[in-house]
């Protein structure tokens, strides 16, 4: 039954809506997470308004000569301000790009962390070499950068490969920095899922040096989410699925299509959807709660306003392909997109992959973990620890919240789901911690030693019931580990990701990161550095 909703906040009943585990909890919770959070830390990011987040990127943007000079920059070095946090007590984290005689410098981002007196408090760095080449002259010409992009692509098993011209950079991620060539090969994966793959090879010998893939997905199936809520207005013909609330969100329909942007969700009397998947509203309907949803999340729990933290919303696109079962964020489009599942009768249009998928661009305006490696795991950990955190705060009594992810899609066909944060391994393929190996793993496996992290440093070790589920969570060195709540066990890893992670990061250095923020936050002699440091011990990160 749909009720009559009123204009520009609809009231939807949806009895098949959410996919992929979109917990909502009903105030049940029991462990570590349950107890009350403190009072807000002066080292917590403060709530931007648009106009002062601009000044200070201006302020910013003014200054890098100045800046590169205090940290000692080549001459030849550049920055560039990307983005820019600001602490209670007033210090400021900046987030700059780099460039080298005007070449990007792909592994070159840093943060600059700046006290309120103006003192340079430290500097974190993507990489610790000397941005520094012989010649920025190529030695091969684009053709031949082209079809070697082609091949990895060919590879990988990306169909339909179309390589854009390469442009010329800086390789500085790993090793002695080198001159290279980064070409995007773009195109469809196997699953049918759109590729953007970015292949980068040394400009002199035409070696593949590293690719990674920019599109980021996740899995889902639609379940319900009872009655929600969702911003709409007026428009010149009828209802348009725009919240102007949270940054004119707006979400479309791409009607199978596998390109463009689709046509606005559109409605004559403000009554979205029926609940089933065959109504197409329905799926939009889940797509804009979703984004709602995490929109409030990140503004009310880390004061973010929007994704990028300028207060601007995404676009979501409903009905992509045919048979499609994943979702996937963007970035060349800002968006967050949708396939309608198995048939086309399982939207994975749920509030778990919505705050996933728009976590991927959180991470992207921010640390920004390469998707390939260490920093791919972390970078996927990220999007299922904002997630389940989502899930949570949501507090819809229909289906409450837990760290499993995915166990409303059935994927697997037996009723499990796709992965357990208090034991990874459980999946058959995530790892509970961590190897030499663990950089050679799919980021979707390797993602388990973060997720892992997060739920020790949450909830703690060993057998518990949290809102009915059973978990009982191991450690690699066999210790007890005592949770500090799921509360602030978000704050810090929310802190590290926007201040201390980078291109980069890898697990020893998001234990590093993590460590400091919670020494920001709550001191290094605190109960919570103390447990982040025995989190990471727990899953062989020392």
């Amino acid at each position: 039954m749909t009720p009559h909703i009123s204009r520009k906040r609809s009231t939807l009943a949806i009895a098949t809506a959410v996919a992929a585990g979109a917990l909502l909890t009903a105030g049940l919770t029991t462990g570590a997470s349950a107890e009350p959070a403190d009072a807000t830390p002066s080292g917590a990011p403060v709530s931007l308004s648009a106009s002062s987040r601009a000044g200070l990127l201006k302020d910013a943007s003014a200054a890098t000569a100045a800046t590169a000079d205090k940290i000692g920059l080549g001459a030849k070095e550049k920055l560039v301000v990307r983005d820019v946090v600001k602490d209670g007590d007033g210090t400021t984290h900046t987030r700059y790009e780099r460039t080298y005689s005007g070449l990007p410098v792909l592994g070159g981002d840093l943060v600059v962390h700046t006290a309120k007196s103006g003192k340079v408090k430290g500097v974190t760095k993507a990489t610790e070499a000397t941005v520094k080449v012989a010649t920025t002259e190529a030695g091969l010409g684009k053709a031949s950068v082209v079809r070697s992009a082609e091949s990895a692509a060919a590879k990988a098993k990306t169909a339909e490969a179309d390589a854009e011209a390469p442009r010329k950079v800086v390789w500085a991620a790993e090793g002695k920095p080198v001159l290279a060539h980064e070409t995007v090969v773009t195109g469809v994966q196997k699953d049918g899922t759109p590729s953007r793959l970015h292949v980068i090879t040394d400009a002199v010998t035409g070696k593949k040096l590293y690719q990674y893939q920019a599109i980021k997905n996740g899995t889902g199936n639609s379940q319900y989410s009872g009655k929600v809520e969702v911003g709409s207005k007026k428009g010149a013909s009828g209802f348009e699925l725009t919240d102007d609330e949270r940054g004119g969100h707006s979400t479309f329909d791409l009607n199978h299509a596998q390109g463009g942007e689709g046509k606005l969700v559109t409605d004559d009397d403000d009554t979205w959807g029926t609940g089933k998947p065959d109504d197409a509203q329905t799926a939009a309907v889940d797509a804009a709660y979703g984004a709602q949803l995490t929109w409030d999340y990140y503004k009310s729990v880390h004061g973010r306003s929007g994704i990028n933290g300028d207060g601007k919303g995404a676009t979501s696109r409903v009905h992509y392909g045919a048979n499609y079962v994943n979702a996937f964020w963007d970035d060349s489009c800002f968006c967050m997109t949708y396939g309608d599942g198995e048939g086309d009768k399982k939207p994975l249009t749920t509030l778990d992959v919505a705050a996933h998928e728009m976590t991927h661009g959180v991470t992207s305006a921010t640390g920004n973990m390469e998707y390939s490696g260490e920093s791919g795991g972390l970078n996927e950990a990220t999007s299922d620890i904002f997630a389940t955190a989502v899930e949570f705060r949501a507090d819809n009594a229909e289906d409450v919240g837990d760290y499993l992810i995915g166990e409303k899609v059935d994927i697997n066909g037996d009723g499990t789901p796709l992965r357990h944060m208090d034991k990874p391994s459980k999946d058959g393929s995530s790892l509970d911690s961590w190897s030499e190996d663990a950089g050679n793993v799919d980021v979707h496996y390797s993602s388990g030693i973060a997720n892992h992290f997060f739920y020790l440093l949450s909830e703690g070790s060993g057998a518990k019931e949290i809102n009915g589920v059973a978990y009982d969570s191991p450690t690699a060195d066999g210790s007890k580990v005592e949770g500090i709540g799921r509360d602030k066990a978000e704050k810090i890893w929310f802190k590290a990701l926007t201040t201390y992670f980078t291109s980069t990061t890898d697990y020893k250095a998001a234990r590093e990161g993590s460590l400091n923020a919670a020494k920001d936050l709550y001191g290094a002699d605190s109960a919570e550095y103390k447990g982040v440091d025995a989190a990471w011990a727990a899953v062989n990160v020392k």
